[in-house]
Protein backbone atom coordinates (compact mmCIF):
# COMPACT_ATOMS: atom_id res chain seq x y z
CA UNK A 1 0.00 0.00 0.00
CA UNK A 2 1.37 3.41 -0.93
CA UNK A 3 2.26 5.99 1.70
CA UNK A 4 1.40 9.66 1.64
CA UNK A 5 3.70 12.19 0.03
CA UNK A 6 6.34 13.47 2.43
CA UNK A 7 5.10 16.96 1.59
CA UNK A 8 1.59 17.70 0.36
CA UNK A 9 1.47 19.18 -3.14
CA UNK A 10 -0.88 22.11 -3.66
CA UNK A 11 -2.31 23.69 -6.83
CA UNK A 12 -3.73 27.20 -6.64
CA UNK A 13 -7.14 27.10 -8.27
CA UNK A 14 -9.58 29.94 -9.10
CA UNK A 15 -12.61 27.81 -8.25
CA UNK A 16 -11.59 25.73 -5.24
CA UNK A 17 -8.85 28.05 -3.97
CA UNK A 18 -6.48 25.12 -3.37
CA UNK A 19 -6.29 21.59 -4.73
CA UNK A 20 -4.49 19.22 -2.36
CA UNK A 21 -2.49 16.20 -3.55
CA UNK A 22 -1.51 13.84 -0.74
CA UNK A 23 -1.11 10.46 -2.45
CA UNK A 24 1.99 9.63 -4.52
CA UNK A 25 -0.03 7.88 -7.23
CA UNK A 26 -2.11 11.02 -7.88
CA UNK A 27 1.01 13.17 -8.19
CA UNK A 28 2.58 10.63 -10.55
CA UNK A 29 -0.54 10.49 -12.73
CA UNK A 30 -0.72 14.27 -12.98
CA UNK A 31 2.83 14.35 -14.31
CA UNK A 32 2.28 11.83 -17.13
CA UNK A 33 2.31 13.00 -20.77
CA UNK A 34 -1.23 11.67 -21.17
CA UNK A 35 -2.59 13.87 -18.38
CA UNK A 36 -0.47 16.89 -19.31
CA UNK A 37 -1.97 16.69 -22.80
CA UNK A 38 -5.26 17.87 -21.26
CA UNK A 39 -3.71 21.32 -20.86
CA UNK A 40 -4.02 21.54 -24.66
CA UNK A 41 -7.72 20.60 -24.76
CA UNK A 42 -10.24 23.34 -23.94
CA UNK A 43 -12.95 22.39 -21.49
CA UNK A 44 -15.70 24.15 -23.47
CA UNK A 45 -14.73 23.33 -27.03
CA UNK A 46 -15.55 26.25 -29.32
CA UNK A 47 -17.30 28.33 -26.63
CA UNK A 48 -14.27 30.64 -26.51
CA UNK A 49 -15.57 32.08 -29.79
CA UNK A 50 -18.69 33.19 -27.90
CA UNK A 51 -17.33 33.83 -24.39
CA UNK A 52 -13.79 35.08 -24.72
CA UNK A 53 -12.83 33.99 -21.21
CA UNK A 54 -13.68 30.33 -21.84
CA UNK A 55 -10.09 29.28 -22.43
CA UNK A 56 -9.85 26.90 -19.46
CA UNK A 57 -8.69 23.36 -20.05
CA UNK A 58 -9.69 19.79 -19.36
CA UNK A 59 -6.58 19.68 -17.17
CA UNK A 60 -7.92 22.22 -14.68
CA UNK A 61 -11.40 20.65 -14.73
CA UNK A 62 -9.97 17.19 -14.03
CA UNK A 63 -8.04 18.54 -11.06
CA UNK A 64 -11.26 20.14 -9.83
CA UNK A 65 -13.22 16.89 -10.07
CA UNK A 66 -10.44 15.15 -8.15
CA UNK A 67 -10.56 17.84 -5.43
CA UNK A 68 -14.35 17.64 -4.97
CA UNK A 69 -14.12 13.85 -4.78
CA UNK A 70 -11.32 14.13 -2.21
CA UNK A 71 -13.43 16.50 -0.11
CA UNK A 72 -16.46 14.21 -0.18
CA UNK A 73 -14.41 11.18 0.85
CA UNK A 74 -12.64 13.16 3.60
CA UNK A 75 -15.99 14.25 4.98
CA UNK A 76 -17.32 10.70 4.92
CA UNK A 77 -14.18 9.46 6.70
CA UNK A 78 -14.52 12.11 9.41
CA UNK A 79 -18.22 11.83 10.13
CA UNK A 80 -20.26 9.20 8.36
CA UNK A 81 -18.07 6.43 6.97
CA UNK A 82 -14.93 6.16 9.14
CA UNK A 83 -14.18 2.70 7.76
CA UNK A 84 -14.06 3.79 4.10
CA UNK A 85 -11.46 1.33 2.72
CA UNK A 86 -8.16 2.87 1.63
CA UNK A 87 -8.31 0.87 -1.61
CA UNK A 88 -11.73 2.28 -2.55
CA UNK A 89 -10.54 5.80 -1.81
CA UNK A 90 -7.59 5.49 -4.20
CA UNK A 91 -9.80 3.93 -6.89
CA UNK A 92 -12.24 6.83 -6.60
CA UNK A 93 -9.55 9.52 -6.61
CA UNK A 94 -7.78 8.04 -9.65
CA UNK A 95 -11.07 7.68 -11.56
CA UNK A 96 -12.00 11.28 -10.70
CA UNK A 97 -8.65 12.58 -11.90
CA UNK A 98 -8.61 10.50 -15.10
CA UNK A 99 -12.31 10.56 -16.07
CA UNK A 100 -11.74 12.96 -19.01
CA UNK A 101 -8.36 11.60 -20.11
CA UNK A 102 -9.76 10.51 -23.49
CA UNK A 103 -11.21 13.85 -24.58
CA UNK A 104 -10.09 14.97 -28.02
CA UNK A 105 -9.63 18.42 -29.53
CA UNK A 106 -12.76 20.57 -29.17
CA UNK A 107 -14.23 17.86 -26.98
CA UNK A 108 -17.76 16.84 -27.98
CA UNK A 109 -17.62 18.36 -31.48
CA UNK A 110 -14.93 15.95 -32.64
CA UNK A 111 -16.82 13.05 -31.05
CA UNK A 112 -19.91 13.87 -33.12
CA UNK A 113 -17.87 14.29 -36.29
CA UNK A 114 -16.10 10.94 -35.97
CA UNK A 115 -18.69 8.94 -34.03
CA UNK A 116 -16.43 8.22 -31.10
CA UNK A 117 -16.78 8.54 -27.34
CA UNK A 118 -14.20 9.99 -24.99
CA UNK A 119 -15.04 7.42 -22.32
CA UNK A 120 -13.90 4.64 -24.67
CA UNK A 121 -10.61 6.42 -25.33
CA UNK A 122 -10.18 7.11 -21.62
CA UNK A 123 -10.41 3.41 -20.87
CA UNK A 124 -8.11 2.49 -23.76
CA UNK A 125 -5.49 4.91 -22.43
CA UNK A 126 -5.85 3.63 -18.86
CA UNK A 127 -5.64 -0.03 -19.93
CA UNK A 128 -3.04 0.47 -22.66
CA UNK A 129 0.72 0.72 -22.98
CA UNK A 130 0.90 4.24 -21.56
CA UNK A 131 2.60 5.92 -18.62
CA UNK A 132 -0.79 6.21 -16.92
CA UNK A 133 -1.34 2.47 -17.35
CA UNK A 134 2.14 1.68 -16.06
CA UNK A 135 1.65 3.77 -12.89
CA UNK A 136 -1.69 2.13 -12.18
CA UNK A 137 -0.22 -1.36 -12.72
CA UNK A 138 2.64 -0.61 -10.35
CA UNK A 139 0.06 0.13 -7.66
CA UNK A 140 -1.68 -3.21 -8.28
CA UNK A 141 -1.79 -5.53 -11.27
CA UNK A 142 -5.57 -5.25 -11.58
CA UNK A 143 -5.76 -1.56 -10.71
CA UNK A 144 -6.18 -0.22 -14.30
CA UNK A 145 -9.21 -2.47 -14.73
CA UNK A 146 -10.72 -1.20 -11.47
CA UNK A 147 -10.28 2.46 -12.43
CA UNK A 148 -11.63 1.84 -15.94
CA UNK A 149 -14.68 0.03 -14.55
CA UNK A 150 -15.59 3.10 -12.48
CA UNK A 151 -15.60 5.19 -15.66
CA UNK A 152 -17.59 2.47 -17.45
CA UNK A 153 -20.05 2.42 -14.48
CA UNK A 154 -19.52 -1.32 -13.98
CA UNK A 155 -17.47 -1.15 -10.77
CA UNK A 156 -18.90 -3.38 -8.04
CA UNK A 157 -19.14 -0.54 -5.49
CA UNK A 158 -21.92 1.82 -6.70
CA UNK A 159 -20.99 4.44 -4.10
CA UNK A 160 -17.65 4.94 -5.88
CA UNK A 161 -19.38 5.28 -9.26
CA UNK A 162 -21.82 7.79 -7.69
CA UNK A 163 -18.92 10.08 -6.87
CA UNK A 164 -17.88 10.34 -10.53
CA UNK A 165 -21.08 9.68 -12.49
CA UNK A 166 -24.53 10.49 -11.13
CA UNK A 167 -27.05 13.35 -11.31
CA UNK A 168 -25.17 15.02 -8.44
CA UNK A 169 -21.52 14.09 -9.01
CA UNK A 170 -18.12 15.74 -8.66
CA UNK A 171 -17.85 16.13 -12.44
CA UNK A 172 -21.05 18.17 -12.82
CA UNK A 173 -20.40 20.26 -9.73
CA UNK A 174 -16.94 21.27 -10.90
CA UNK A 175 -17.85 22.07 -14.49
CA UNK A 176 -20.82 24.21 -13.46
CA UNK A 177 -18.66 26.29 -11.13
CA UNK A 178 -15.65 26.40 -13.44
CA UNK A 179 -17.55 27.14 -16.64
CA UNK A 180 -19.54 29.90 -14.94
CA UNK A 181 -16.36 31.46 -13.60
CA UNK A 182 -14.56 31.51 -16.94
CA UNK A 183 -17.53 32.60 -19.03
CA UNK A 184 -18.29 35.40 -16.57
CA UNK A 185 -21.89 34.41 -15.79
CA UNK A 186 -23.56 33.83 -12.44
CA UNK A 187 -25.81 30.89 -13.32
CA UNK A 188 -23.40 28.18 -12.14
CA UNK A 189 -22.48 29.67 -8.77
CA UNK A 190 -23.88 26.86 -6.66
CA UNK A 191 -23.39 26.50 -2.90
CA UNK A 192 -20.84 23.72 -3.18
CA UNK A 193 -19.91 23.63 0.51
CA UNK A 194 -23.53 23.26 1.55
CA UNK A 195 -24.14 20.43 -0.94
CA UNK A 196 -21.03 18.56 0.15
CA UNK A 197 -22.01 18.85 3.82
CA UNK A 198 -25.43 17.37 3.04
CA UNK A 199 -24.19 14.27 1.18
CA UNK A 200 -24.45 10.97 3.03
CA UNK A 201 -23.38 7.38 2.32
CA UNK A 202 -26.47 5.20 2.55
CA UNK A 203 -26.74 1.49 1.76
CA UNK A 204 -23.95 1.55 -0.79
CA UNK A 205 -24.83 4.77 -2.59
CA UNK A 206 -24.77 8.53 -2.00
CA UNK A 207 -27.92 10.38 -0.96
CA UNK A 208 -28.70 13.91 0.23
CA UNK A 209 -29.87 14.87 3.69
CA UNK A 210 -33.38 16.35 3.40
CA UNK A 211 -32.30 19.72 4.82
CA UNK A 212 -29.99 20.10 1.81
CA UNK A 213 -32.88 20.03 -0.67
CA UNK A 214 -32.80 23.76 -1.44
CA UNK A 215 -29.09 23.69 -2.26
CA UNK A 216 -29.73 20.82 -4.66
CA UNK A 217 -32.68 22.67 -6.22
CA UNK A 218 -30.34 25.61 -6.81
CA UNK A 219 -27.78 23.26 -8.35
CA UNK A 220 -30.33 21.82 -10.80
CA UNK A 221 -31.64 25.27 -11.75
CA UNK A 222 -28.05 26.40 -12.31
CA UNK A 223 -27.49 23.42 -14.57
CA UNK A 224 -30.66 24.26 -16.47
CA UNK A 225 -29.57 27.89 -16.95
CA UNK A 226 -26.00 26.99 -17.90
CA UNK A 227 -27.16 24.64 -20.64
CA UNK A 228 -29.36 27.20 -22.31
CA UNK A 229 -27.20 30.27 -21.75
CA UNK A 230 -23.75 28.72 -22.24
CA UNK A 231 -23.59 25.16 -23.57
CA UNK A 232 -26.41 25.55 -26.12
CA UNK A 233 -25.73 29.19 -26.98
CA UNK A 234 -26.65 29.58 -30.68
CA UNK A 235 -23.38 31.34 -31.54
CA UNK A 236 -21.42 28.45 -30.04
CA UNK A 237 -23.59 26.02 -31.97
CA UNK A 238 -22.73 27.94 -35.15
CA UNK A 239 -19.00 27.49 -34.55
CA UNK A 240 -19.54 23.80 -33.78
CA UNK A 241 -21.44 23.36 -37.04
CA UNK A 242 -18.59 24.88 -39.05
CA UNK A 243 -16.06 22.76 -37.17
CA UNK A 244 -17.96 19.57 -37.98
CA UNK A 245 -18.28 20.65 -41.59
CA UNK A 246 -14.51 21.08 -41.86
CA UNK A 247 -14.02 17.53 -40.60
CA UNK A 248 -16.74 16.26 -42.94
CA UNK A 249 -15.18 17.96 -45.96
CA UNK A 250 -11.67 16.75 -45.09
CA UNK A 251 -12.98 13.18 -44.75
CA UNK A 252 -14.71 13.43 -48.13
CA UNK A 253 -11.53 14.68 -49.76
CA UNK A 254 -9.50 11.88 -48.19
CA UNK A 255 -11.91 9.33 -49.66
CA UNK A 256 -11.57 11.03 -53.04
CA UNK A 257 -7.75 10.73 -52.81
CA UNK A 258 -7.45 14.51 -52.84
CA UNK A 259 -3.82 15.66 -52.87
CA UNK A 260 -3.60 17.82 -49.76
CA UNK A 261 -0.87 20.43 -49.86
CA UNK A 262 -0.58 20.10 -46.10
CA UNK A 263 -1.30 17.09 -43.90
CA UNK A 264 -0.06 16.18 -40.43
CA UNK A 265 -0.03 12.78 -38.80
CA UNK A 266 -2.21 11.45 -37.28
CA UNK A 267 -4.95 13.28 -39.24
CA UNK A 268 -5.08 10.66 -42.04
CA UNK A 269 -5.58 7.95 -39.43
CA UNK A 270 -8.28 10.06 -37.77
CA UNK A 271 -10.17 10.46 -41.05
CA UNK A 272 -9.78 6.76 -41.83
CA UNK A 273 -10.94 5.69 -38.38
CA UNK A 274 -7.77 3.71 -37.68
CA UNK A 275 -6.21 5.63 -34.77
CA UNK A 276 -4.08 3.77 -32.27
CA UNK A 277 -3.87 5.01 -28.69
CA UNK A 278 -0.42 6.44 -29.39
CA UNK A 279 -1.73 8.31 -32.43
CA UNK A 280 -4.83 9.53 -30.60
CA UNK A 281 -2.67 11.05 -27.88
CA UNK A 282 -0.94 13.20 -30.52
CA UNK A 283 -4.23 14.98 -31.19
CA UNK A 284 -4.67 18.32 -29.49
CA UNK A 285 -6.17 21.66 -30.46
CA UNK A 286 -2.84 23.16 -31.49
CA UNK A 287 -2.41 20.42 -34.11
CA UNK A 288 -5.96 20.78 -35.41
CA UNK A 289 -5.74 24.56 -35.65
CA UNK A 290 -2.37 24.34 -37.39
CA UNK A 291 -4.01 22.15 -40.02
CA UNK A 292 -6.90 24.61 -40.36
CA UNK A 293 -4.49 27.52 -40.83
CA UNK A 294 -2.72 25.66 -43.64
CA UNK A 295 -5.94 24.42 -45.23
CA UNK A 296 -6.90 28.04 -45.86
CA UNK A 297 -4.46 27.71 -48.79
CA UNK A 298 -5.81 24.41 -50.13
CA UNK A 299 -7.07 24.02 -53.68
CA UNK A 300 -10.48 22.86 -52.53
CA UNK A 301 -12.68 25.96 -52.28
CA UNK A 302 -15.13 24.47 -49.77
CA UNK A 303 -12.46 23.36 -47.31
CA UNK A 304 -10.61 26.63 -47.75
CA UNK A 305 -13.67 28.74 -47.03
CA UNK A 306 -14.76 26.70 -44.01
CA UNK A 307 -11.32 26.96 -42.42
CA UNK A 308 -11.22 30.71 -43.06
CA UNK A 309 -14.60 31.09 -41.40
CA UNK A 310 -13.60 29.12 -38.34
CA UNK A 311 -10.18 30.68 -37.84
CA UNK A 312 -11.37 34.24 -38.52
CA UNK A 313 -14.63 33.78 -36.60
CA UNK A 314 -16.89 34.52 -39.58
CA UNK A 315 -19.64 32.30 -38.27
CA UNK A 316 -22.97 31.38 -39.79
CA UNK A 317 -25.98 33.54 -39.06
CA UNK A 318 -28.98 31.84 -37.49
CA UNK A 319 -32.72 32.43 -37.52
CA UNK A 320 -35.28 30.73 -35.33
CA UNK A 321 -37.85 28.55 -37.06
CA UNK A 322 -40.88 26.77 -35.65
CA UNK A 323 -39.89 23.20 -36.43
CA UNK A 324 -37.66 20.98 -38.50
CA UNK A 325 -39.69 20.71 -41.70
CA UNK A 326 -38.06 18.09 -43.93
CA UNK A 327 -39.91 19.29 -47.03
CA UNK A 328 -38.82 22.88 -46.36
CA UNK A 329 -35.18 21.83 -45.98
CA UNK A 330 -35.37 19.90 -49.24
CA UNK A 331 -36.74 23.02 -50.95
CA UNK A 332 -34.00 25.21 -49.46
CA UNK A 333 -31.23 22.83 -50.52
CA UNK A 334 -32.66 22.57 -54.02
CA UNK A 335 -32.96 26.37 -54.30
CA UNK A 336 -29.41 26.82 -52.98
CA UNK A 337 -28.01 24.39 -55.55
CA UNK A 338 -29.80 26.20 -58.36
CA UNK A 339 -28.14 29.52 -57.49
CA UNK A 340 -24.65 28.06 -57.11
CA UNK A 341 -24.47 27.58 -53.34
CA UNK A 342 -23.35 24.36 -51.63
CA UNK A 343 -26.50 22.90 -50.04
CA UNK A 344 -24.49 20.27 -48.17
CA UNK A 345 -22.48 22.94 -46.38
CA UNK A 346 -24.36 26.22 -46.65
CA UNK A 347 -27.46 25.38 -44.61
CA UNK A 348 -28.14 23.35 -41.49
CA UNK A 349 -30.86 23.05 -38.87
CA UNK A 350 -29.87 22.61 -35.25
CA UNK A 351 -32.10 21.60 -32.36
CA UNK A 352 -30.28 21.20 -29.01
CA UNK A 353 -32.19 19.56 -26.19
CA UNK A 354 -31.45 18.78 -22.57
CA UNK A 355 -33.18 17.08 -19.67
CA UNK A 356 -32.27 19.11 -16.57
CA UNK A 357 -33.45 16.28 -14.35
CA UNK A 358 -34.93 12.90 -15.21
CA UNK A 359 -37.99 12.43 -13.06
CA UNK A 360 -38.40 9.04 -11.44
CA UNK A 361 -40.34 6.44 -13.36
CA UNK A 362 -41.21 3.03 -11.89
CA UNK A 363 -39.37 1.17 -14.65
CA UNK A 364 -36.14 3.19 -14.30
CA UNK A 365 -33.10 2.37 -12.21
CA UNK A 366 -32.06 4.68 -9.39
CA UNK A 367 -28.96 5.82 -11.30
CA UNK A 368 -30.78 8.91 -12.62
CA UNK A 369 -32.35 9.85 -9.31
CA UNK A 370 -31.33 12.20 -6.54
CA UNK A 371 -32.60 10.69 -3.30
CA UNK A 372 -33.35 12.66 -0.13
CA UNK A 373 -32.91 11.08 3.29
CA UNK A 374 -35.46 12.31 5.83
CA UNK A 375 -35.24 12.30 9.63
CA UNK A 376 -36.87 8.89 9.81
CA UNK A 377 -34.16 7.43 7.54
CA UNK A 378 -36.63 7.09 4.67
CA UNK A 379 -35.69 7.92 1.08
CA UNK A 380 -37.67 10.18 -1.24
CA UNK A 381 -36.93 10.85 -4.89
CA UNK A 382 -36.23 14.59 -5.22
CA UNK A 383 -39.00 15.52 -7.66
CA UNK A 384 -41.58 13.94 -5.35
CA UNK A 385 -40.73 16.50 -2.68
CA UNK A 386 -39.60 19.56 -4.64
CA UNK A 387 -42.10 21.60 -6.66
CA UNK A 388 -39.21 23.40 -8.37
CA UNK A 389 -37.55 20.21 -9.59
CA UNK A 390 -40.88 18.67 -10.60
CA UNK A 391 -41.56 21.70 -12.80
CA UNK A 392 -38.44 21.05 -14.90
CA UNK A 393 -38.38 17.25 -14.71
CA UNK A 394 -38.37 15.23 -17.86
CA UNK A 395 -39.14 18.21 -20.09
CA UNK A 396 -37.13 18.56 -23.28
CA UNK A 397 -36.80 22.20 -24.20
CA UNK A 398 -35.17 23.63 -27.27
CA UNK A 399 -35.47 25.87 -30.29
CA UNK A 400 -34.89 25.06 -33.94
CA UNK A 401 -32.34 27.33 -35.57
CA UNK A 402 -31.55 27.57 -39.27
CA UNK A 403 -27.86 28.33 -39.88
CA UNK A 404 -26.39 29.74 -43.10
CA UNK A 405 -23.51 31.93 -44.39
CA UNK A 406 -25.15 35.34 -44.57
CA UNK A 407 -22.66 36.90 -47.00
CA UNK A 408 -23.12 34.15 -49.58
CA UNK A 409 -26.90 33.97 -49.23
CA UNK A 410 -27.29 37.76 -49.40
CA UNK A 411 -25.41 37.77 -52.70
CA UNK A 412 -28.00 35.50 -54.33
CA UNK A 413 -31.05 36.38 -52.25
CA UNK A 414 -32.97 37.98 -55.11
CA UNK A 415 -32.65 34.72 -57.12
CA UNK A 416 -34.28 32.58 -54.45
CA UNK A 417 -38.02 31.75 -54.59
CA UNK A 418 -40.15 34.03 -52.42
CA UNK A 419 -41.21 31.27 -49.98
CA UNK A 420 -37.51 30.49 -49.39
CA UNK A 421 -36.32 34.07 -49.42
CA UNK A 422 -38.47 35.07 -46.46
CA UNK A 423 -36.42 32.90 -44.12
CA UNK A 424 -33.21 34.77 -44.98
CA UNK A 425 -34.47 38.34 -45.35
Amino acid sequence: MEQRLTEEKVFKDPVHNYIHVQDPIIWQLINTPEFQRLRRIRQLGTSYLTFHGAEHSRFSHSLGVYEITRKIISQFERSHYPDWPKEEKIVALCAALLHDLGHGPFSHSIEEAFDMHHEDWTCRIILGDTEVGAILRRYASDFPEKVASVIQKTYDKPIVVNLITSPLDADRMDYLLRDAYFTGVNYGTIDLDRILRMLRPYHGRIVVKESGMHAVEDYLMSRYQMYWQIYFHPVTRSSEIILRQIFKRAKQLMKQKFNFRFMLDPLPQLFEGSLSVKEYLQLDEALIQTAFMQWRKENDAILRELCERFMDRRLYKYVEIEQHDVALMDDIRKAFAEVGLEPEYDVEIDFPTDLPYDVFRPDESTEKQILLLDRQDKLHELSEVSDIVRSISGIQRGKHHLYYPQDKVDAVLHHLPAHIRRYFS
